[in-house]
């Protein structure tokens, strides 16, 4: 039994250790010929992990609770393990091919609302801070007519990732 727990904790600490090294496995072997693609979320840290953990743990409480011996705890870890793996695997590439996570745009900051953080003179630079994603964003702003410190704009145009053309807010 003591085999089994050292191996379910084993598992568990190499799940901890997949957080911290995360693609450390996958980047060992990319580009290896017959073992490239092989390793893209099947042989990953996690799954390992997952199986090595559910094999071990599975395998003690057989052992513990059943008593029917390394043989016995082997024949229901091997097939529990799997499963855990399959599902890690799954869940993995579930949260990361999320559609609805995309991250915004030039394009989104078009129509948003802000202020100007920093005088923007006519023509020149200033800063304002908008809303994007329910996130505020202090971007660079580019204004034809000259904005106050505190001025409403609206965002007409994205010039670069970091810096936008801006307009008064009529009233």
């Amino acid at each position: 039994m003591a085999w089994f727990l050292g191996l379910g904790i084993a598992g568990v600490v190499l799940l901890a250790l997949s957080l911290v090294f995360d693609g450390v496995l996958e980047g060992l072997f990319d580009g290896v010929g017959v073992l490239d693609g092989l390793f893209d979320g099947m042989l990953s840290l996690p799954v390992i992990a997952g199986f090595v953990s559910m094999f071990g743990f599975s395998g003690a409480i057989v052992v513990g609770g059943i008593g029917l011996g390394p043989v016995g705890a082997t024949a229901v870890g091997v097939p529990a393990g799997v499963v855990t793996g399959w599902l890690t695997y799954r869940l993995s590439r579930a949260l990361m091919n999320d559609p609805s996570g995309a991250a915004p745009r030039d394009d989104d900051l078009i129509g948003a609302s802000g202020s100007v953080v920093t005088a923007i003179p006519a023509g020149g630079y200033g800063e304002v801070l908008v809303r994007l994603a329910g996130q505020p964003v202090k971007l660079a702003a580019k204004s034809p007519v000259p904005m106050a410190r505190g001025a409403e704009v609206w965002v007409d145009q994205a010039l670069s990732h970091t810096a936008v053309s801006v307009r008064p807010v009529e009233r």
